[in-house]
């Protein structure tokens, strides 16, 4: 519509307006783990292990040891590659990454057909559940040592969740007919449901009833 100053100037105003076309943005997928895991839509619900839980996506959960000189670097490391780590801490895997990597690659399989669930998910609900919230620390008085109840640290909630669940899948599968991919999915499942007869729930209803009784 023109104005009266317009009328007046004698200018006139074309008020048809070309959009410029939109150009569409090409979306990146992201890397699937083991080419089938999607990491990108993963919730963890416990609100103190976001920061020390990773889950930015690999094809394989290998970081070459880059990140072992730096303390505190391990919370920047793929959750799924830490718990290879921890299952590779046995006399029995010591070394051998590539076959720690198959058996919880057909964990993660097994665990899917049973759940029909992300397994990384899994793995991430059973952490926090097997993961002590109270510890016990000695201190010492005039030469006697009295347990403390301390808070643990999400860091070592972390670290300590995986080392209960190396050492339940280690105990159930050495010299024993079920092969380890089988006992770490079963594992992973029952910590997940928080199921206080699986090895690494039943460790943290231990370590907290110690510390509760140390308050």
């Amino acid at each position: 519509m023109m104005t009266e100053k317009d009328i007046q100037t004698g200018v006139v105003v074309d008020e048809t307006v070309t959009e410029a076309p939109v150009e569409a943005k090409t979306v990146v997928p992201g890397h699937l783990l083991f080419n089938k895991w999607d990491l990108s839509d993963l919730e963890i619900k416990d609100p103190g292990l976001i920061r020390y839980i990773n889950t930015q996506s690999m094809i394989v959960p290998h970081s070459c040891g880059k990140l072992a000189g730096t303390q505190f670097a391990k919370s920047n490391m793929l959750i799924v590659e830490r718990l290879i780590n921890k299952l590779m801490l046995t006399q029995k895997n010591t070394g051998k990454k590539e076959l720690t990597t198959r058996i919880v690659k057909d964990a993660f399989d097994i665990i899917h057909q049973k759940t029909k669930k992300n397994p990384v998910g899994v793995l991430i609900d059973a952490i926090s559940n097997a993961g002590p919230r109270e510890e016990t620390v000695r201190l010492k008085y005039g030469g006697i040592n009295v347990p403390k109840s301390v808070d643990t640290a999400p860091q070592r909630r972390v670290d300590t969740a995986l080392m209960f669940i190396a050492r339940g899948v280690h105990q159930a599968s050495h010299k024993k007919k079920k092969s380890a991919a089988n006992v770490l999915a079963d594992e992973l499942i029952a910590a997940a449901n928080g199921d206080v007869r699986c090895y690494s729930v039943g460790k943290r209803e231990e370590r907290e009833r110690v510390a509760k009784s140390a308050r």
